[in-house]
């Protein structure tokens, strides 16, 4: 008999998500079934876009209170019945804040090894190549649509989102601003390429900042963090210029949220804004990661992970998001 822990909703957070809302709980597992395979999860992700569901309805509906906490994970097949998923094989899946898992194979793909080599590590399934990566390569080429020369300003650009959004405006002949919230993410960001980094702390008048770093106006705002944020890129877009909207990670502990305060550039600009939910283009996940892939291997994509450890610190890990503290991919070590 397999022993686990998970994590699970104790109640709806009220505002920035605290510890208690959170239970650990550990039982055991059923006897595994014909069909089914049991699963030790290695890694898991915590990421700032599942705070909605915590309290209500989003773009999925809300989570049960009691209910195990949902994320992306990769693991191991340790015992299988199943015929797809073989004993000994990394998996990746939506396997939550759990040590282990039984699957029936729903949702559960093997890793590549032709493709989770090299400069691939199998965690960037989760990262990289998983719905932060392929956020911003739809984010971008199906609602940014970037041309050569364009302006492109991402917010929140040091997390796998946005600098993976300003690294490919880059390999398409675009001009990258990334906006960021220290000098050290600063300083990552013009590593990886960037043109300019913005410290959006020290910045002071961020609309002021974003006009001189872009003193023709941006032609691509790709948003992260909404509120005086996306207000700021707003007043600073150029005719025809075409706003993606990823995150709004300023808005999601609030009760009431800020909005947007200025829509007069909507129609003197003739501005486009689109939400985007990733989701939507599952069917050409495939070629995206086989473009990034060959991107990575020739060293014109790179990405950084933060691996938290223990399955213990979850709900801290993820707490920290909405202070700013992490920095690149954030996952947590289960075992």
């Amino acid at each position: 008999m397999t022993t686990f822990k998970r994590w699970v909703l104790a109640k709806r957070p009220d505002g920035v998500p605290s510890t208690d809302d959170f239970r650990l709980e550990q039982s055991a597992l059923p006897e595994l079934q014909d069909g089914q395979a049991l699963i030790r999860v290695d890694h898991i992700s915590v990421d700032p876009g599942m705070r909605s569901r915590l309290s209500g309805d989003s773009y999925a509906p809300a989570l049960a209170i009691g209910a195990t906490i949902e994320s992306a994970g990769i693991g191991k097949v340790i015992t299988s019945h199943n015929a797809k998923l073989k004993e000994g094989a990394l998996v990746w899946g939506g396997f939550g804040w759990q040590s282990h898992l039984l699957s029936d194979g729903r949702g559960v793909q093997a890793l590549d090894p032709e493709l989770y080599q090299g400069k691939i590590k199998p965690t960037s399934a989760i990262g990289l190549f998983g719905i932060p990566g392929l956020t911003a390569f739809f984010g971008l080429f199906e609602i940014g649509k970037p041309k050569q020369g364009n302006t492109v300003v991402i917010s929140s650009a040091a997390g796998t989102v946005g600098a993976t959004a300003g690294q490919i405006a880059k390999l398409q002949g675009c001009t990258a601003i990334g906006l960021a919230g220290s000098d050290a993410k600063c300083a990552y960001l013009k590593e990886i390429g960037f043109d300019i980094a913005i410290n959006y702390k020290t910045a002071g008048d961020l609309t002021a900042a974003l006009k001189e770093a872009a003193p023709k106006g941006i032609d691509i705002y790709f948003d992260n963090v909404g509120g005086e944020t996306l207000d700021a890129a707003i007043l600073n877009m150029r005719k025809n210029g075409r706003i993606v909207v990823s995150g709004q990670i300023s808005e999601y502990n609030t009760q009431t949220p800020r909005g947007i305060r200025h829509t007069l550039p909507f129609i003197t600009q003739r501005l486009k804004m689109e939400g985007l939910v990733v989701y939507d283009f599952s069917v050409q996940f495939g070629e995206a990661r086989q473009q990034m892939a060959e991107w990575v291997n020739e060293g014109k994509l790179t990405y950084r992970e933060e691996i938290i450890e223990g399955l213990e610190q979850t709900p801290q890990a993820f707490i920290g998001l909405f202070s700013g503290e992490s920095f690149g991919r954030r996952l947590v070590h289960v075992n």
